[in-house]
């Protein structure tokens, strides 16, 4: 398997079933601190110093989302921030959302 963060978010057209099972599993092994909530979707909570560093590192999410077209559920406040991610248009995981995490992962 490729590098998740090194891959790109491919949109999703809808006629895609959500990842299941065994193909979880194995994506999640490469992005162990997130976790996969009832096969629907991936969120992960990050702690910080501050409020600036936790407002920092969601800005840096938001241009992630941006550049690839793949858009969290963003919550923060003093010193965390969670996010969770699903593809919306099949209300459930792809592999683009993994790829997303990864790259979260980088910041």
């Amino acid at each position: 398997m490729a590098d998740l963060a090194s891959q790109e978010c491919v949109p999703c057209k809808g006629d895609t079933p959500p990842l299941k099972g065994s193909e979880l599993e194995g994506l999640n092994g490469q992005v162990p601190e997130w976790s996969v909530v009832d096969e629907h979707h991936l969120t992960r909570k990050f702690e910080f110093k501050n409020f600036a560093k936790a407002l920092e590192f969601v800005n840096g999410v938001g241009r992630i989302a941006e550049e690839q077209g793949h858009h969290p559920d963003i919550t923060f406040g003093w010193g965390e921030a969670q996010i969770t991610v699903f593809t919306h248009k099949i209300d459930g995981l792809t592999e683009s959302d993994f790829v997303f995490a990864a790259k979260v992962d980088k910041i």
